[in-house]
This record gives structure tokens, C-alpha cells and sequence, in this order.
């Protein structure tokens, strides 16, 4: 039984959906994994939207773990980054006795810092190939229409103390060429780049269209790695061996599975 520890800030519906279409899918059974915990950085009370992700989680039945960020900025105060790691020590004082086998950083918003990435293995969802841009998925989107890029998708890779530089463990690919797009493109071409980001910004329909195919593929993506792993398909172990930094064909590639799966979800009736 592969264990895994849930890390979520909690902040909004997309860490809601996301816990919830993994919990949902691993009690159908077909996996042989369970969330043995969910820790969060916030406490009870601080936001509405953390306190409606953990409605979720109590209403799953997991342990529930807090560890308020804010209060600690607020305690020891100064720079956040520079105490990341007391933090951590902090943080793993509160999961003292738990021992899962790997950790899912699933809309947990705090980069972790070497104490945490050296005392669990941590799954980071990066929306880019792994030779793909890095930063935010807005400023991954940017870039690729600023390349022009044929291709994106998303990957699942160690985290380590280099942001978004980890092992990778595996990844989806995205086409961003034919008959839908061509279209999105034209309009780019046609205002210029500099133009469209200007007048439309994030409503841009390119802009659009390329997060919404790689946000569609992410909760799948999670899903089959986890299986892979639960299977002995990819080993944590030789990937924390591996040299750091992206390279292409590096990881898993679980497009063919992934396709499966949403076209087997496409097929289910509407739940209204």
C-alpha cells in the first residue's frame, strides 16, 4: 500500500477538485495507494476558502494536519524566506509519527526549502514539458505563445531546493497546432504578441485554450503517476539518483493512459 501525505494551502476550488478527484478515484479501488494525511499551512478559520477545503477533508474521513504559515511570519517576523527551514523543522515536528511514502504538493503555496525536500519525497505538478518553460502557468503560457510552441503539456518531477528543476517522474503532452487552435493563432499574429497582451491579457482565447487543454490533462496526470508508482512503473528512488534539471525524455510519458482514462470519463452519464 503506497501512503501519501496531501499537501494543500486549500485556497480555492481547484485544490478542492483536485483532492477530491484523486480521494474519489483511489477509494474506487484500482490503486493500491491511500492519502494517509493532509496538511495544510493554514489553520481552521483563517479564510473561506481554506475552511471549505477542510470541509472536504473532514468529510472524507483523513487526518487533517495544520501549521499556519501566517501566524509563524507573524511570530518570528522578519523575512519568511530566510527562516523557510525553521518553518519545515516545525512542520515535520507536527508530522512526527506519520510515514508516508511520498508527498503530493497539490496547491500547497509555499515553495518548500531544502529541510522539507530532504525529509520526504515530494511530487510537484509543473504545468510544462520538461523541456518546457518554467514559472508560474501564466507565465508559462506566455512564453509558449511567445515561441510559438507546437507542443506543451505538464509533468510530475521531484521537488528539490531548485524550483521547478527536479527529477522528473513523468508528463502528458498537449498539441497546440490544428484546425481549433489555428485561428487563436492568427489573432496573435495579426495584433502582435506586445498588442494582444495589452488589450485582452489572460482573456486572450489562445491564452485560454492552452490552460484549459493542460488543466484538463493535470488531475489525470497526477492520477496515472501515482499509479505508475503504486505498480513499481516509476521508482522514486532512482529518480532522487538522477542528475537534477530537465531534459527531454526524461520520465514516464503517460499520455496513452491518460487518453484512456478521460475518454472513459467522457463516456460516464452527467451527475446533474
Amino acid at each position: 500500500m503506497l501512503n501519501i501525505g496531501w499537501f494543500s494551502t486549500g485556497r480555492g476550488p481547484g485544490s478542492r477538485g483536485l483532492l477530491q478527484f484523486v480521494q474519489d478515484r483511489l477509494s474506487a479501488g484500482g490503486i493500491d495507494a491511500r492519502i494517509e494525511f493532509v496538511f495544510s499551512n493554514r489553520e481552521r478559520g483563517e479564510a473561506a476558502g481554506s475552511d471549505a477545503f477542510f470541509a472536504l477533508v473532514d468529510g472524507y474521513g483523513l487526518p487533517l494536519i495544520t501549521h499556519s504559515s501566517a501566524q509563524f511570519r507573524r511570530r518570528v517576523g522578519g523575512s519568511f524566506a530566510a527562516r523557510r527551514d525553521e518553518y519545515d523543522g516545525e512542520l515535520r515536528q507536527k508530522l512526527a509519527g506519520r510515514r508516508p511514502d511520498l508527498c503530493v504538493l497539490a496547491g500547497y503555496m509555499l515553495i518548500a526549502g531544502g529541510e522539507l525536500c530532504r525529509a520526504y519525497p515530494l511530487l510537484n505538478l509543473h504545468p510544462a514539458l520538461p523541456d518546457g518553460p518554467t514559472g508560474t502557468w501564466q507565465e508559462v503560457v506566455w512564453q509558449l505563445i511567445e515561441q510559438r510552441a507546437e507542443r506543451t503539456g505538464a509533468m510530475i518531477h521531484l521537488a528539490t531546493e531548485e524550483v521547478d528543476r527536479g527529477p522528473v517522474l513523468s508528463y502528458v503532452t498537449v498539441p497546440l497546432t490544428g484546425p481549433a487552435l489555428a485561428p487563436h493563432w492568427q489573432e496573435v499574429e495579426r495584433l502582435g504578441l506586445a498588442r494582444a497582451q495589452a488589450e485582452m491579457g489572460e482573456e486572450l482565447p489562445l491564452f485560454q485554450e492552452i490552460r484549459r487543454a493542460q488543466y484538463r490533462r493535470e488531475p489525470y496526470l497526477l492520477l496515472e503517476t501515482l499509479r505508475s508508482i503504486s505498480r513499481g512503473e516509476i521508482s522514486i528512488a532512482a529518480a532522487q539518483q538522477a542528475s537534477p534539471g530537465h531534459a527531454p525524455g526524461v520520465g514516464l510519458c503517460l499520455d496513452t493512459p491518460i487518453a484512456a482514462a478521460m475518454a472513459a470519463d467522457a463516456r460516464q452519464p452527467r451527475r446533474d
